[in-house]
């Protein structure tokens, strides 16, 4: 705690060296699974911004800078960055305001809110150039689903798994590379859910973006919809799907021409991501003393679960699951 009240103590002043005369308060904006701190800063004369302090040596405030451009360029409201000290991790940006499509959504609204999510999606989408984010290959793609095995099943279930259990394992991880690589690729946010998007004007605010990627066209879809922190009935994950679909051909974007096939490369995107998320939660637990992310876990279980249990191919894994569980 000394090392974090001395990082913000060098924010006070920067952001004092930024403001010159003017009177300001600093108070806590966010909390985040990342090393990353945000807090809010109000003017005497009532202008609100946030300061981003990211420790250098566990974060890269460049790329939050690269993805900021990127995403506004694309006519996405993501925050304006108004100064930055990159060697000292400190960024200065627009104030999106309280209130999270996470806090804010329910069954009145949703339909309206998603609409919007998946306005600035399409926008983001067909922003895609080569060149700008890095590819979202092989290797990160099997580097996350790792985790599951090293966190989740290792650490929290303190289990082992055996030679065959392994080699079934393996031969998930390999459909669901093929699945994701087959797809066309664009710009991924890469954590496009609720806690992420802002209900402000223009709607939504986006964050968290920083760890953006050129990758598979159903990730920020099926991060929308099978959300981290709230469930919503299949009935309604199907009609939105249908409707980001329908919206995203219209568009010209590269969508499989037949929905039946984007949806089962969405549901394995899906997949994919849940079991990285099960093993990011089960280390943001036992290594980063963050613990109420693992209380999301079964939420990941079921999804998973689903999934398994929809298709043949992925039955290996439900049988998995049950002999862990």
């Amino acid at each position: 705690m000394i090392h974090a009240d001395v990082r913000r103590a060098g924010l006070e002043r920067w952001l004092a060296a930024h403001f010159g005369a003017a009177r300001l308060s600093i108070t806590p904006a966010s909390e985040d699974a990342s090393f990353r701190r945000y807090w809010r800063v109000r003017l005497d004369e009532g202008a609100s911004y946030v300061a981003m302090d990211a420790p250098p040596e566990k974060e890269d405030c460049r790329a939050f800078v690269h993805v900021a451009r990127l995403l506004r360029e694309a006519g996405v409201h993501a925050p304006q960055v108004f100064a930055q000290d990159l060697s000292r991790g400190f960024l200065l940006l627009s104030d999106l305001g309280t209130r999270t499509y996470l806090q804010e959504l329910d069954a009145q609204n949703a339909a309206r809110l998603f609409g919007d999510a998946i306005d600035a999606l399409l926008r983001w989408q067909l922003a895609t150039r080569a060149g700008e984010l890095p590819p979202y290959d092989e290797a990160l793609l099997r580097r996350e689903m790792n985790l599951f095995p090293e966190w989740y099943i290792g650490r929290h279930l303190e289990k082992s798994l055996s030679p065959a259990q392994k080699e079934s394992l393996e031969g998930i991880f390999q459909l669901l590379v093929r699945s994701a690589l087959a797809q066309p690729a664009v710009y991924v946010h890469r954590d496009y859910m609720p806690r992420n998007l802002m209900l402000c004007e223009p709607n939504p605010g986006v964050l968290d973006f920083q760890d953006a990627v050129l990758g598979p066209i159903s990730y920020d879809v099926v991060s929308l919809f099978r959300d981290a922190f709230v469930s919503w009935e299949e009935p309604l994950v199907l009609d939105w799907s249908v409707r980001y679909w329908e919206r995203a051909k219209h568009a010209g974007l590269p969508v499989e021409r037949d929905f039946a096939e984007f949806w089962r490369a969405l549901e394995w995107m899906g997949l994919q991501r849940h079991l990285k998320v099960l093993g990011i939660f089960a280390r943001i637990h036992y290594r980063d003393g963050k613990p109420k992310y693992l209380e999301d876990t079964p939420r990941f279980i079921s999804y998973a679960r689903t999934a398994a249990r929809r298709y043949a191919a992925l039955a290996p894994l439900l049988r998995l699951l049950d002999a862990l569980e």
